[in-house]
């Protein structure tokens, strides 16, 4: 591997440090605000059970019980489970002037993250690869079928991504923060999607299923997969769920 190769994280950190005195100008209009939401208009959809909002698990119980969990049992999930594991990680929890705040935080509001879920063993819910649009609380199939073997090759050959019953895979819509942030917008995307990846794993603890974040990955074989580019909209995280 080449010098410069080995260098480029150290490179990146270094060039899109904030100094002061030396902030980049942000783009103050509106106008150019990319829609939060990406919608397969041609899907078949599934409605997701209504998700609860109050009551649950204590939240210190639930931090003091979260592990990565990497065995499952044969049981199924049920669509009352998967709705409440979207809805925690990106679910619109509060509508203000027609805007939708949502579970996790984002820079700027503006969500370039998209939740797409591999279903392999779910109650009343075809097998396949689905969309999770978040406006709707809806389930978008794109491709139906078993595909967890060739998921589970995608993240590097690791074989409980197959066992698992759900895979969520998230991917980032670069320009949506990009728009605003320029290049800062490389850091905010992972920071992104780190919180909502750790809301779905403490709401799989509160439920008490197991989890797992995967961030190994042959990115381009995810995007493949899933039908996105991999450049203004790229894989960058997985969670599998199941019981224990």
């Amino acid at each position: 591997m080449e010098r410069d190769e080995r260098e480029i994280g150290r490179k990146f950190q270094q060039a899109t440090k904030y100094k002061r005195g030396r902030l980049p100008l942000h783009e103050s209009s509106t106008a150019r605000t990319p829609i939060p939401f990406k919608i397969y208009a041609d899907a078949k959809t599934v409605e997701l059970p209504k998700p609860e909002t109050s009551g649950g698990a204590p939240l210190w119980d639930v931090i003091a019980k979260r592990r990565s969990h990497r065995e499952f049992g044969l049981k199924s999930l049920t669509l009352e489970e998967l709705g409440q594991l979207l809805w925690a990680g990106q679910g619109i929890t509060y509508k203000t002037a027609g805007f939708g705040f949502r579970a996790a935080p984002s820079a700027g509001a503006l969500y370039p993250a998209e939740t797409y879920f591999l279903a392999t063993n779910i109650t009343n819910l075809l097998p396949g690869l689905y969309h999770y649009n978040v406006r709707k609380h809806e389930a978008e199939l794109l491709k139906e079928g078993s595909l967890e073997l060739e998921l589970a090759a995608a993240a590097l050959d690791q074989e409980f991504v197959a066992d698992a019953p759900l895979t969520i895979i998230w991917t980032v819509i670069v320009e949506r923060s990009a728009w605003k942030y320029s290049q800062r917008a490389y850091r905010y995307i992972y920071l992104d999607t780190a919180h909502i990846a750790e809301n779905v794993m403490l709401a799989a603890a509160a439920l008490g299923l197991g989890a797992c974040g995967v961030g190994a990955m042959y990115d381009d074989e995810v995007n493949n997969l899933l039908g996105v580019d991999g450049e203004t909209e790229t894989a960058i995280y997985l969670c599998v769920v199941g019981k224990r």
